[in-house]
């Protein structure tokens, strides 16, 4: 019996049985084991309490051998590798567009200067703010369901969340709107999954790499790279999405890239500097550390060396 640790939140549960079930599918008896983590057992923001937050615990328990696999939201895992574990494992991308869930259908643009917009993460915040569409940005936390229920509840005139999380709990009927990334660009390697296990596990590494999808580990490589180039950690105010995209070469020929856009911006939103690439898909690493050096080469070494 393969034993997956998850947190216990909906989502949580939700993700890691998607492995669950794939793994069954192939054969490979498996089981959800809950684990609390420090995330869990605070309301203060992330950006308070820490990298790492929502995965040290899960960790711990790979590593001290009380479950075989971890599952996290790949978004929220420090860019450092962690010695001993590896993540054999990218299962194919949600969407990675933040959402917006308001009140009365609002789209962003239609939202009245003053209304409140709850979220978690800086890099909304900072985001939303660079729009300068006046709204009150306050802090967000608890699981998805508590959030939207500060909108129906009219505590909030709105909040902005990850797609990825509603569609996978099936609420996705709930976003008001999709939010292209060139309004918000989504955290890096928001919307996938790292399915982690021990590296000196050789079977069960095998037998995860099955469930491993291409495309979406190139994508998730480059924009953590950018991150990780950048020296910052996963609650800065960040945003970056790639994607393998198919262009046409001199001879009419076929081939397919990897596009990266990445941007930093300031806290309060004065200032939000973008920056975009295409390469080699077998280089998508190399890829994101290039890009952040334009980023820096931009100002944006100004932006996050308060956050080191």
């Amino acid at each position: 019996m393969i034993r997956i640790g998850t947190r216990g939140s909906l989502l949580a549960r939700t993700q890691a049985q998607t492995v669950a079930d794939a793994l069954i599918a192939a054969g490979h008896p498996a089981e959800l084991v809950i684990i609390k983590t420090a995330g869990d057992a605070s309301q203060a923001p992330v950006a308070e309490i820490g990298v790492g937050v929502f995965t040290t615990a899960i960790r711990v328990a790979l590593q001290n051998r009380e479950v075989d696999v971890a599952i996290h939201s790949y978004k929220d895992l420090p860019t450092a590798p962690e010695p001993g574990l590896v993540i054999p494992a990218i299962p194919p991308r949600e969407d990675p567009r933040d959402a917006l869930v308001s009140r009365g259908g609002m789209v962003l643009g239609e939202l009245p200067p003053g209304s409140t917009v709850g979220t978690s993460a800086p890099r909304r915040a900072a985001q939303l703010r660079a729009l300068g569409l006046g709204l009150e940005i306050r802090p967000l936390r608890g699981n998805l369901d508590s959030r939207l229920g500060k909108v129906a509840s009219g505590e909030l005139d709105a909040v902005v969340v990850a797609r990825a999380g509603l569609v996978r709990i099936g609420r996705a009927d709930e976003v008001t709107e999709s939010l292209d990334p060139v309004v918000l660009l989504p955290a890096p390697a928001q919307g996938a999954l790292a399915v982690e296990c021990r590296s000196d596990d050789a079977e069960l590494v095998r037998i995860l790499a099955e469930l491993d999808d291409a495309s979406t580990r190139a994508a998730i490589d480059a924009e953590r790279s950018v991150l990780a180039a950048l020296e910052a950690g996963c609650t800065a105010p960040i945003g970056a999405i790639a994607e393998v995209v198919e262009s046409i070469d001199e001879d009419g020929r076929i081939f397919a890239e990897l596009s990266l856009r990445a941007a930093v911006a300031a806290e309060d939103g004065s200032d939000v500097i973008r920056a975009s690439t295409v390469g080699p898909v077998d280089r998508a690493e190399q890829l994101g550390k290039d890009l952040a050096a334009e980023l820096l080469e931009l100002g944006a070494g100004e932006l996050v060396s308060h956050l080191r």
